[in-house]
């Protein structure tokens, strides 16, 4: 898709953004350098995305680009977001009904501030997209882009594994 430019009344340049954001699509006049992940919390009020370390290091503004590959919101411009497709933390319950990684996050207690959850919960459902079975090993090489302060990753990996239907590590 072809992104159009037009110079507002201030004559700043603005490009014409449509994306498709769980499941809605949205048309925003956007100036060149606005971030993604400012684009969902501020233009689209989506919080659940976080604004962590603007840097792609702690991974609290991961989003699945095309419903499966999680990327950092903070490393990508709203411009290059452009006729793609996204889910944040906010489209991956149904019908207000929370989804099955959502559930065992909370039955194993694998949030505590909750700051790195929404990235957690977006990483750990593109791997079980992509894989329902993972290996332990596996499960921490998914994560391994989203950092955590509280929990110490244990609870977390034991909600992914049981989130898989396989036994769960000690």
């Amino acid at each position: 898709m072809s992104t159009k430019m037009i110079k507002d009344k201030d004559g700043i340049e603005r490009f014409v953004v449509s994306i498709t954001v769980n499941g809605d699509e949205y048309t925003r006049m956007v100036k060149a350098n606005r971030l993604l992940v400012n684009f969902l919390r501020d233009d689209l009020e989506l919080t659940g995305t976080k604004k962590g370390c603007e840097l792609g290091d702690c991974g609290s503004c991961t989003v699945l680009l095309d419903g499966k590959t999680p990327v950092n919101a903070c490393l990508m411009l709203a411009v290059e977001a452009d006729g793609k497709e996204f889910i944040t933390v906010e489209g991956v319950a149904s019908h207000e009904k929370l989804d099955h990684i959502q559930e065992k996050f909370i039955e194993h207690g694998a949030l505590q501030c909750g700051y790195c959850t929404p990235g957690m919960i977006l990483s750990a459902k593109a791997l079980l997209m992509r894989n329902p079975k993972p290996t332990e090993r596996q499960v921490r090489e998914a994560i391994s882009g989203n950092l955590c302060r509280c929990t110490g990753y244990i609870n977390i990996i034991k909600a992914i594994m049981d989130a898989s239907g396989q036994e769960i590590p000690v």
